[in-house]
C-alpha cells in the first residue's frame, strides 16, 4: 500500500479526519521524542513531551498556515513543550553537575563524559545529534522535520562532533 504524502494527511486532518492525524502522529513520534530528548535529557520525559506536542498540535492544527511546513511547525511545538517540561522538572543536580561530580571522584566514565559533552553543545547542535544518532533519522528526514537544508544539517553535525571530540580529548578520552 502506498503511503500518503504528509500534505494530504495534514489537509485531511484539518478537515476533521482523525485517522489522518493519527498517521501523522505515528510518522513523527520518534522524531519528536528525539527533539524533546535533546532538550530535556531524559527519555521518559521526552516521550511525555512528544505526547504533549501532539495534543497541542491537534488543538492548533486549524491555525497551521502552510501544510507543507507541518513537520517544522510540529518541531517548534515540541521544542517549546520540552522546554516548558524541563523548566517544571529541573533538578539542580543534573546537567551541569557531571564534570564536577566526576572530577571529585577522580575518574569520569565514558557515558558521563559523552552526556556532559552533549550538554555543552548549542540546542540546535544537540538536536541534530539526537535526531541522527539516537533516533537514526536520515539527513532527508531531519531536513523535513527541522525545515533546514541537508547541507546545514551536515555542517551542524560536523561542528557538533568536532566540539564533542575536543571536549572528550581534553578530559582524557581518545588518548592511547
Amino acid at each position: 500500500m502506498e503511503q500518503k504524502p504528509d500534505t494530504a494527511l495534514v489537509k485531511a486532518a484539518m478537515d476533521g479526519d482523525a485517522e489522518s492525524f493519527a498517521e501523522l502522529c505515528r510518522r513523527y513520534y520518534p522524531a519528536m521524542v528525539a527533539i524533546a530528548h535533546s532538550v530535556i535529557g531524559d527519555r521518559h520525559l521526552a516521550e511525555d513531551a512528544a505526547q504533549e506536542t501532539f495534543a497541542k498540535a491537534a488543538v492548533k492544527l486549524p491555525y497551521l498556515r502552510n501544510q507543507k511546513k507541518f513537520a517544522g511547525w510540529l518541531a517548534v511545538i515540541c521544542r517549546n513543550a520540552a522546554r516548558d517540561m524541563a523548566g517544571r522538572t529541573k533538578d539542580p543536580g543534573t546537567i551541569g553537575e557531571v564534570s564536577r561530580v566526576s572530577s571529585q571522584s577522580g575518574r569520569v566514565d565514558s557515558a558521563e563524559a559523552v552526556r556532559d559533552a552533549l550538554n555543552r553543545l548549542s540546542d540546535s547542535a544537540r538536536e541534530v545529534i539526537y535526531l541522527r544518532f539516537y533516533d537514526g533519522l536520515s539527513y532527508e528526514q531531519i531536513s523535513a522535520v527541522l525545515g533546514i537544508s541537508e547541507e546545514a544539517i551536515n555542517g551542524r553535525l560536523r561542528r557538533a562532533k568536532r566540539k564533542m571530540a575536543e571536549y572528550l580529548r581534553h578530559h582524557g578520552f581518545g588518548e592511547a
